[in-house]
């Protein structure tokens, strides 16, 4: 049995890799941009913002859907906190989940399997469009507010000379902080336990595209739905056809037997000494050493906030 998620999916995959209550119902995961390593809101802080849609069962199973959607803004801040636990979101709750995520990884308290694990190149611009933030000053106290005492060297990873740099590094934070950092960190967990992880670098541009590839992007890819995607004028081309092709080969083979080699491909297991990868680009090829630097230091980050 292979796990499959993308995104909100692929983060549902790694918790439950720690979950006693998952273990032995799959074998191999795959885990595409991964919400993964992000800190937990605990079971009482969310019975306590749960308060906030009344304490009256029956009149709350009432609600129509629109009065509950309705509701999302008492959850879901407009700007949302990098290094913070979202309650509207799979939490500690002790029993399904017992820890973070992250704890569990590192206390070796999850389920070691073959996996393949990714993120694309530019995972934050679509979240960050709307955030109010256009000045220096603005982007400095978010930075701040998010990395309090170690501030200092955030800036310095994630710097801007001038306001038109302020959503270019918003969107970096964003893509670190919520899905490069936790594929980074499963796919350094789970090698380390010996068994087969491939990670990925998700690279191609199609044509016309300016920026990107965002998040979800490789989607029609995986799924040899390209036919589906294309808008805006913007169609794909011979290479995006062999691209898809030979990521819907490997992830088929992986599937089939926990290894996606085959067919030509040669993609090497990953080892955290190398940090090497593949890049599915407008070629593939093997890449290393991916925003090594901002996954350190949110390593060190998250360490200390633990503590």
């Amino acid at each position: 049995m292979t796990l499959f998620g993308v995104s909100a999916g692929s983060a549902s995959v790694s918790l439950l890799m720690t979950s006693p209550l998952a273990k032995g119902l799959f074998q191999q995961a795959i885990l595409e941009s991964a919400g993964a390593f992000r800190p937990l809101a605990g079971l009482a802080e969310a019975e306590a913002y749960g308060l906030k849609l009344g304490n009256d069962l029956a009149a709350l199973r009432r609600m129509s859907v629109e009065e509950v959607l309705a509701k999302t803004p008492l959850f879901v801040p407009k700007v949302r906190g990098l290094t913070t636990p979202r309650v509207l979101r799979p939490i500690r709750d002790g029993w399904i989940i017992p820890q973070d995520e992250r704890d569990a990884f590192a206390a070796g308290r999850f389920h070691a399997m073959p996996v393949i694990v990714g993120t694309n190149a530019d995972e934050g611009s679509n979240f960050v469009g709307a955030w109010p933030f256009r000045t220096l000053e603005d982007y400095r106290g978010f930075v701040a507010e998010n990395f309090g005492a170690v501030t200092d060297e955030a800036l310095a990873l994630y710097p801007v000379r001038g306001e038109n740099e302020v959503r270019g590094r918003l969107a970096e934070l964003f893509a670190d902080t919520q899905f490069n950092y936790g594929g980074w960190a499963v796919a350094r967990a789970m090698a380390k336990t010996g068994k087969g992880t491939w990670r990925y670098l998700f690279l191609r541009r199609r044509p016309g595209q300016s920026d990107g590839p965002h998040h979800g992007g490789e989607v029609p890819y995986v799924f040899g739905a390209l036919g589906h995607t294309a808008r805006g004028g913007r169609s794909f081309d011979a290479t995006d056809e062999a691209l898809s092709a030979a990521m819907m080969a490997a992830w088929a083979r992986f599937a089939r037997n926990g290894d996606p080699n085959g067919a030509g491909l040669d993609w090497p297991r990953y080892d955290p000494a190398h940090d090497a990868y593949l890049e599915f680009g407008d070629r593939i090829d093997v890449g290393t050493g991916w925003r090594a630097r901002q996954m350190n230091f949110l390593d060190r980050f998250f360490d200390s906030a633990g503590r």
